[in-house]
């Protein structure tokens, strides 16, 4: 599940590289650096593998999404179409660039509804962020054939799925931008992180410019020279971050296929519960295996199939009542609870329309996420540990 589990000697090499130069910051210091460039090198690479023209370095998933938008050009008086399943990230960053988030629900890939942007958009609509949730494809092509018509901008959050695709295209390259999260519990991990890609030269440059205070990079000069075409802020990646990402990209694959392995072993065991069935994925060879989603019948037997198993020392994600990926659950975001006093960007004068976060926008979304478990597979997992699981699972389902 996380790229911490296979931290080793390449990681530390690469980080000692950036250390023996002593310039941890991505500009400038081409003298003293001694033609180390980590994070330069970790987007060249990053953006070869997606199929993708260019790829930006920042702090965060969550800046990823705010640099993107901006990049985008959505703002004060626009809505952005997300799905109801999601980190809160994706609407905290619709919020803080000044737009309102509007919750639409999901489909069987437990991922944004196609044909629900259509009943979600207004005249305000300008772009629409689908989450490929837990490492697997959202029904993206479908997706971004229903924003076309309608104009709108497709921002992919692919901040989970590093690494998939559907049909043999990387996810992040099927709309306008995409971006990715390295936090620590992530795929890759650089412990925070985050990567923008786009195909579109002038969304990068304005992405670009917004990441590094409005810096156009102009190698020519000296950087203190340079010019500014907008205002921006710092979500600049730094050189440790860059060295750690490096070389855990070229350990993706590997991840990759240890979880794919892990996780069709785990379906082996669990197909054999009375009436569980697995999350639809709609490329399962696309999947990055990072989670395993499985269904119940009902809520009832869910939560009870959670509890059987808490007993037998076997984690369980039940989404439904998480905090911090289910928008109903969100009381703060309900309650307007922004962090200036004049509940900006909900009060923008120039925006009249109605946002609506209550479940009975999202029937899908209460049943679906209601009957739903996931379990967050490990790169490494040992024959003995599959055997406890293989017995606790059995034994749980025995008492359900």
């Amino acid at each position: 599940m996380a790229g911490f589990e296979v931290f080793g000697k390449e990681e530390m090499k690469e980080v000692m590289d950036v250390m023996e130069t002593g310039i941890l910051m991505r500009y400038g210091f081409d003298a003293e650096r001694k033609g180390v460039f980590k994070v330069r090198q970790f987007e060249e690479e990053f953006a070869a593998a997606c199929g993708a023209g260019y790829a930006l370095g920042v702090t965060s998933g969550s800046a990823a999404l705010k640099v993107a938008l901006t990049a985008l050009d959505v703002g004060p008086g626009d809505e952005v179409i997300v799905p109801a399943f999601t980190f809160i990230a994706t609407y905290e960053a619709v919020l803080e660039v000044g737009a309102i988030p509007i919750m639409a629900d999901i489909d069987a890939s437990l991922n944004l509804d196609p044909d629900d942007i259509i009943n979600k958009m207004t005249p305000y609509t300008k772009a629409v962020i689908p989450v490929h949730m837990c490492g697997a494809p959202a029904n993206i092509d479908r997706i971004v054939e229903v924003a076309r018509k309608s104009n709108l901008l497709v921002l992919e959050d692919t901040a989970q799925a590093v690494g998939a695709s559907l049909r043999g295209k990387k996810l992040g390259t099927f709309g306008d931008m995409g971006i990715f999260s390295f936090d620590y519990y992530k795929t890759i991990t650089t412990g925070e992180g985050g990567m923008v890609i786009t195909d579109r030269e002038d969304l990068y440059k304005r992405a670009d410019w917004y990441h590094d205070h409005g810096h156009d990079h102009n190698p020519k000069i000296h950087r203190a020279l340079e010019a500014h075409p907008l205002l921006g802020f710092n979500y600049r990646m730094n050189e440790l971050q860059g060295a750690l990402g490096l070389a855990q990209f070229r350990k993706l694959p590997e991840i990759i296929a240890a979880q794919r392995q892990n996780k069709a072993a785990l379906k082996g065991i669990l197909k054999q519960v009375p009436g569980l069935m697995f999350r639809h994925i709609p490329d399962p060879d696309g999947d990055t295996a990072t989670f395993l989603g499985f269904h119940l019948p009902d809520a009832a037997t869910t939560e009870r199939f959670q509890s059987l198993l808490g007993e037998e020392k076997i984690d369980t994600i039940f989404f439904k009542k998480n905090k911090w990926h289910y928008v109903p659950n969100w009381e703060h975001l309900i309650a307007w609870s922004t962090a200036n006093s004049k509940k900006f960007p909900f009060t923008y004068p120039s925006w009249r329309g109605k946002v609506d976060y209550s479940i009975r926008m999202i029937p899908q979304a209460e049943d679906l996420m209601g009957r739903t478990l996931f379990m967050a597979i490990p790169i490494k997992m040992a024959a003995e540990r599959l055997g406890q699981l293989q017995e606790g699972i059995a034994k749980a389902a025995r008492r359900m």
